[in-house]
């Protein structure tokens, strides 16, 4: 299953580096590079990105990924989701950190 959280993270990186290699990509996002392949095909059937064999390259492997239409509306309304996520954990983090201060100077620590 291809979760939000890595479509994001692969659309992300794909967007600044398309020549990237799935090795590559697979090191960055700490998953294995089986799990990048299928994640690469599956963003490939959904239509957000478009994988092209280099033709003169001498290196058959190396490809470039190009985010489609489709790939770029689903980074932004990605985008748009991931940050509204990190937004309320900071919300909750700063609340805990503040009841934790509390408590502590109740405590005449």
């Amino acid at each position: 299953m291809l979760t939000e959280e890595y479509r994001y993270k692969i659309l992300k990186a794909l967007e600044s580096d398309p020549h990237i290699s799935q090795r590559e990509l697979a090191r960055r996002l700490n998953i294995s590079l089986g799990k990048t392949n299928f994640c690469l095909k599956a963003l490939v059937e959904k239509g957000l990105i478009k994988a092209e064999n280099f033709k003169n390259n001498p290196n058959k492997k190396g490809y470039l990924y190009l985010l489609t239409l489709s790939g770029i509306e689903e980074k932004a309304a990605l985008t748009k989701r991931f940050l509204e996520r990190k937004i309320k954990e900071h919300e909750e983090l700063t609340a805990e950190i503040k009841n934790l201060r509390s408590e502590l100077q109740k405590n005449g620590v």
